[in-house]
């Protein structure tokens, strides 16, 4: 067979077969959350997005993928195995304004943000983000006193850790992003640890103390306000209700005045009769007219009247009962 196709046509065969096969080489994946970089010779020429890509094929051309989307974390001050968690004293221990010795433990989560910068700008990015890190703690540590650091001052000095770690980055031009920075202990050292927990449970007890005499303050003011603001209601209102009653007795007072000069006898006993009902409301009362009749309508004569025969009446006693004194006029 191979004297039938002519040992020519086989070599051009293999030969093809040999060259697709070495461009089918620049076939490749960017899986998503990655980014491609392209090197013609060793000189970036660009950047592609996830999916099925193609370069030249080697030595023309060739690629790195660098992952974009995963979160990469660095420790200082502490190394963190799937066991056991270790103490690296020569990053933790370090020293505060007020010249004491703290132990910092920090955590930093990062990104990678430009893959040409990460692979060839900065030698060991990820190692410079280390170190990065570490001068950035010993400097806000160094700008703060022990007991700030360790209560009030947490959240402050991870803030300029990140702010500073970032411009550091930036700086080496690492390609990195420094998305979370987080202290996880700050303590003094063991000889005088539980001395300055003492101060700082105190620290936190005179905190909590103020917190709550505060708050009585806030729930009391507003209750004694509001009670002299309806106190202050209550004496208006009782001043509008006399002075409303004020004139409205001396408007009563002007109209009985008219009636009275209109005619005085008759205007001065209707003031007599309703007087004597307001003043004795409950009791019987027999008005008579002084020229007629006399007392004898006013004998009380049924109270005498009485089914059981009265006993005789002794001799020589007197036989009249006490006087009736008439009702008169008043």
């Amino acid at each position: 067979m191979l004297h039938r196709l002519g040992r020519r046509r086989v070599a051009v065969a293999v030969a093809a077969a040999v060259v697709l096969i070495w461009l089918a080489s620049g076939l490749y994946i960017v899986n998503p959350g990655e980014r491609g970089v392209v090197l013609l010779f060793g000189r970036v020429v660009g950047q592609t997005e996830p999916g099925l890509r193609y370069r030249l094929p080697a030595p023309i051309e060739s690629h790195i993928v660098v992952d974009v989307a995963r979160v990469r974390r660095a420790e200082i001050g502490f190394r963190a195995d799937r066991s056991a968690t270790r103490a690296a004293p020569g990053e933790s221990l370090m020293l505060t304004g007020d010249e004491n010795i703290v132990d910092v433990q920090l955590f930093v989560q990062y990104l990678v943000h430009d893959p040409v910068k990460f692979l060839f700008r900065a030698r060991e990015s990820e190692r410079a983000l280390q170190s990065s890190a570490e001068i950035a703690l010993r400097a806000a540590v160094g700008q703060n006193t022990i007991d700030y650091t360790m209560t009030d001052g947490r959240v402050e000095v991870q803030d300029r850790v990140k702010k500073q770690l970032q411009a550091l980055l930036d700086l080496y031009g690492t390609g990195l992003l420094a998305t979370e920075v987080r202290l996880l202990v700050v303590d003094p050292p063991k000889e005088v640890k539980e001395a300055f927990h003492d101060v700082v449970r105190a620290w936190e007890d005179r905190e909590r103390l103020i917190k709550e005499a505060d708050g009585y303050r806030e729930s009391v003011i507003p209750k004694a306000r509001g009670e002299a603001v309806q106190m202050l209601r209550a004496a208006e209102a009782y001043r509008e209700q006399r002075l409303i009653r004020a004139q409205g007795d001396a408007d009563r007072f002007l109209r009985i005045q008219d009636e009275y000069r209109k005619a005085e006898a008759v205007t001065r006993d209707r003031l007599y009769l309703e007087m004597i009902d307001r003043v004795l409301p409950k009791t019987h009362k027999v008005v008579l007219d002084a020229g007629k009749g006399g007392v004898v309508p006013l004998l009380p004569l049924k109270d005498f009247v009485s089914d059981r025969p009265a006993p005789p009446a002794a001799t020589g006693a007197p036989g009249a009962a006490e006087p009736i004194q008439p009702a008169g006029r008043r």
